[in-house]
């Protein structure tokens, strides 16, 4: 009998020394090792989907194919300006309130009395705006302006009928004031 029971006492704890007790699966790293990438995954696809909805990114049209067509006449517009040899150098007012425009073209070429300042955000479309200059000398123009916030502009100078253009892309508040050429470094000839 008392080998029987020492064969027993061997075996049992040849077992338990190859099989030790188990803890609970949450003590042991491996499920958490396997589990951290699908959560992980989980976590940034629910921040993408908040990015998703709480942000407009503006940039898609339903008129796109129009727009696409559209390039032509802009490209028009600009051979336009570079015929007159129109030229402006723009100047934004200390406290950016207020903007000045200073346009010169061809000896042959009339000055209009109204011009159009379009400064376009390059991915907030409702941050763009409008000002409507009107001369107060010759070759010389002023408006009123929202102060534009800091960052990369797309400004646009043209006539009201929208026959030619002056494009420049414009970073604030660093340029106070910016040139704008019929040979812009922006347009790829």
């Amino acid at each position: 009998d008392a080998r029987k029971v020492d064969l027993l006492f061997s075996q049992r704890l040849a077992v338990t020394s190859i099989h030790p007790q188990s803890r609970p699966w949450y003590r042991e790293p491996w499920p958490w090792i396997i589990m951290a990438p699908p959560a992980a995954a989980v976590a940034a696809g629910m921040a993408m989907l908040w990015l998703a909805i709480m942000s407009y990114d503006g940039l898609v049209t339903d008129d796109y194919y129009k727009q696409g067509l559209a390039i032509n006449k802009t490209l028009r517009r600009d051979d336009r300006a570079s015929e007159l040899s129109y030229r402006a150098r723009v100047q934004l007012s200390e406290d950016s309130s207020r903007v000045r425009v200073f346009f010169d073209g061809a000896q042959n070429a009339s000055l209009p009395t109204v011009l159009q300042l379009r400064l376009a955000h390059p991915t907030r479309a409702g941050r763009d705006q409008v000002a409507v200059l009107h001369a107060y000398a010759p070759g010389q123009y002023a408006a009123e302006l929202v102060p534009p916030e800091a960052g990369r502009w797309r400004a646009t100078i043209e006539d009201m009928d929208g026959t030619w253009r002056l494009a420049q892309t414009w970073h604030l508040p660093q340029d106070r004031a910016i040139e704008f050429e019929t040979s812009s470094p922006d347009r790829k000839q």
